[in-house]
């Protein structure tokens, strides 16, 4: 039997990811095994695709519009391929743009309604934009939303940057009770003391009941579990879907200034979900 992975599109292949719809043949046609073993290969989505096409409508849907996303943000997410596309060298690149009226425009890209996940391994290579003003992540939110609301879906936060901190990402997670500012959170700088923007980085959580475990190229930075949450709700056991976006500008990375050089783009190598090691 062929055993190869078409990590073109997110592809399923155990129960700890599950698709709302089917995505092509799940693995080459075969059913999902009854467990996955240690560090499977449970989905993935490589970017491969020519130059200019729209990402995988099997797999990523968009945020559309403007508002603040209630973080006092300024730029208006799209579904164009001038905010949102793959290189035709196997990235995805999301792109921040200043327009000629003065307003910004970018893109968020979401698995809700397609691909979850619960548990695992979630890890994307990432090459982050720089500059004041600008607000990278990747990130998941509890599929329940539409039902419960945030934060009671919960939101695992695997990689954020803020422009005016180059050389360091953020690790948080939120929920009823510790939301927003006070959401329980880790920061991890680049030991080169490098900007993250310089290059590609391995962002990854391991997620496994009652813990979050956030990495960098594969080195932890901190464990969150049920007894850092008091007597709030832990509700991080149930699916979530995946997030990508550049934010640009709100209250937390402020606003872009006269030293942010615009369009700023973020790199997407590769986001996969793994059974847990």
């Amino acid at each position: 039997m062929d055993d190869t992975v078409d990590r073109r599109r997110f592809m399923t292949s155990g129960v700890a990811v599950t698709a709302a719809a089917v995505l092509g043949a799940s693995i080459l046609g075969r059913s999902a095994p009854a467990a996955a073993a240690a560090g499977t290969l449970l989905a993935a989505d490589e970017f491969d695709g020519p130059a200019g096409s729209a990402p995988n409508s099997a797999v990523w849907r968009f945020d559309l519009g403007a508002g603040g996303w209630g973080n006092g943000e300024l730029q208006t997410y799209t579904d164009s391929r001038r905010n949102a596309a793959l290189d035709g060298a196997g990235n995805l690149v999301i792109t921040a743009r200043r327009e000629a009226d003065g307003s910004y425009t970018s893109a968020r890209l979401k698995t809700e309604g397609t691909t979850t996940a619960q548990y695992g391994r979630i890890e994307a290579r990432i090459r982050i934009p720089r500059g004041q003003g600008i607000w990278p992540a990747f990130w998941m939110l509890g599929a329940d939303i539409g039902s419960v609301g945030w934060p009671a879906c919960g939101e695992i936060d695997v990689m954020e940057n803020v422009g005016y901190e180059p050389a360091v990402v953020h690790g948080t997670v939120h929920g009823p009770g510790y939301s927003g500012a006070q959401g329980v959170s880790a920061a991890y700088r680049n030991p080169t003391g490098a900007a993250f923007a310089d290059g590609f980085h391995v962002f990854g959580v391991d997620w496994r009941p009652d813990a979050v475990t956030w990495t960098v190229d594969g080195a932890a930075y901190r464990t969150v579990t049920r007894q850092d949450v008091g007597a709030n709700p832990w509700v991080f056991d149930k699916p979530f879907f995946v997030v990508l976006n550049v934010a640009v500008g709100g209250s937390w990375p402020g606003s872009p200034d006269a030293s942010t050089r615009f369009p700023q783009q973020m790199t997407v190598d590769w986001v996969r979900v793994s059974s847990n090691a």
